[in-house]
């Protein structure tokens, strides 16, 4: 399975609660904080709800 990295780009400040929401499910809570996910299904659901926030890169 794919490895991803998630990096926050832009600040959630006057974002939707969903959206606050969604950066804190992938462990997001600070600016250039960066953690990394399983590409699964669910991950990535979450990772489109967010997109315009975070930079995405895949690991091999």
């Amino acid at each position: 399975m794919a490895k991803l990295l998630v990096k926050q780009v832009r600040s959630k400040i006057n974002c939707p609660l969903t959206q606050k929401r969604g950066l804190e499910a992938l462990g997001l809570r600070r600016m250039g904080q960066v953690v990394e996910h399983d590409s699964n299904p669910a991950i990535l659901g979450m990772i489109n709800k967010v997109k315009h926030l975070v930079s995405v890169e895949e690991v091999k």
